[in-house]
């Protein structure tokens, strides 16, 4: 077995923080859940607003709806009733094919169980390669909704694009139905 195919050990102290600053944006009510594969091990973390994914999301989210407040778009993001979680709880970006399949596969039991417990209406993959693992969740967690999948949006200017491009049609079609919420959460945002 190669380095690359052994489970990376985990600074807990460093898992522990991401995953109460996740917990600290959770909505009360999930009404979309966004899963993406895992925290990338540079350290980057959507909901420390500093990662690839963090900046492609909050600007398709913006552009789509423009009653979104960027420089507050965690919890306008929050605000909407969305949330992030990953499939595998650790950094599996440098693991090899094996040892990343293996991850991916325990980390079904984790969205399982978190299925539900939040009952999300709407589930939206932010990279088509975790499909089979999300959905094998979904039919063990017995959930019902709506599914879909986007590209992940990386580095490539064309990904980043198809990625925004798919991402507010959805938000469009979506929030459609969730516009008296949406007028809520735009009167109590504070403007500044």
């Amino acid at each position: 077995m190669s380095e690359r195919d052994e489970v990376p050990r985990i600074n807990r102290k460093a898992f522990e923080a991401r995953e109460r600053l996740r917990v600290r944006y959770r909505p009360r009510v999930v009404r979309f859940l966004f899963v993406g594969e895992a925290p990338p091990a540079s350290g980057r973390f959507f909901y420390q607003a500093d990662s690839g994914l963090y900046r492609a999301m909050r600007d398709t989210f913006v552009s789509a709806l423009p009653a979104i407040d960027g420089r507050q778009f965690l919890r306008s993001f929050q605000g909407l009733g969305r949330y992030l979680v990953d499939l595998c709880g650790i950094p599996v970006d440098q693991l090899g094919d094996e040892a990343r399949h293996h991850a991916r596969v325990r980390g079904e039991a984790r969205l399982r169980k978190s299925l539900r417990h939040m009952q999300p209406g709407c589930i939206v993959l932010v990279v088509r390669s975790i499909s089979k693992h999300v959905l094998r969740a979904e039919k063990g967690a017995d959930w019902h909704g709506v599914h879909f999948e986007l590209p992940y949006p990386g580095r490539w200017h064309h990904h980043r694009a198809v990625f925004s491009r798919r991402l507010a049609r959805i938000l469009r079609q979506v929030l459609r139905s969730q516009v008296p919420s949406l007028r809520r959460h735009v009167r109590s945002r504070k403007v500044v």
